[in-house]
């Protein structure tokens, strides 16, 4: 249920930054604002009143947030929905991003790559997908052995030699396992 209401929300802010054309400008407000609700727990009090909480989101935002933004976190506190808020700007930013074109990425080697190697992979990524940028969030598991594990959305492409080893290692078990007579060929 959480999901879907994130998506809800954030979609109809989504289709107030398009109609509006304000999709960088509220992208980067949602970005900062993202950081401020963390730290103001207040807005999820059960003790604090519907009221309060709209009397603390006009005093924390009035002059620092869009007429926009600060009506839909109305909308959002009117509806009790203020414990999705972090949800609905996350689904939000990604939204916007994925329509301006940047797209996430997770790469996980087994050592440190070079600013060489990351530039020639981004490059890669940007000849073979529909983005125009990237963020990239760079991991390193040594259990990889060597290779590359690749996330963008929700397509993997795992060229890690741990993968292949293993890989290669069910296809001896079964060629042995046929040769044995234990698995019938067909």
């Amino acid at each position: 249920m959480a999901k879907r209401v994130s998506s809800i929300y954030g979609n109809a802010l989504f289709e107030l930054a398009v109609e509006e054309k304000k999709v960088d400008a509220l992208l980067s407000e949602v970005q900062t604002l993202q950081q401020i609700l963390l730290e103001n727990a207040d807005l999820n009090h059960p003790e604090v009143s519907k009221i309060e909480k709209l009397d603390l989101l006009k005093n924390i935002f009035s002059g620092r947030a869009s007429d926009e933004v600060l009506g839909f976190l109305s909308i959002i506190v009117e509806k009790d929905r203020q414990k999705d808020i972090p949800k609905i700007f996350e689904f939000f930013v990604d939204k916007a991003k994925e329509y301006k074109g940047i797209g996430k990425v997770k790469v996980v080697s087994a050592t440190e790559l070079s600013a060489r190697q990351k530039e020639k992979l981004t490059k890669r990524l940007l000849e073979t997908t529909k983005y125009t940028s990237f963020e990239v969030d760079y991991q390193i598991n040594p259990a990889l052995l060597g290779g590359l594990i690749i996330r963008i959305e929700d397509r993997v492409l795992d060229s890690s030699l741990k993968t292949q080893i293993e890989k290669l290692s069910k296809g001896l078990s079964k060629l042995s396992l046929e040769k044995e007579g234990v698995v019938g060929v067909g």
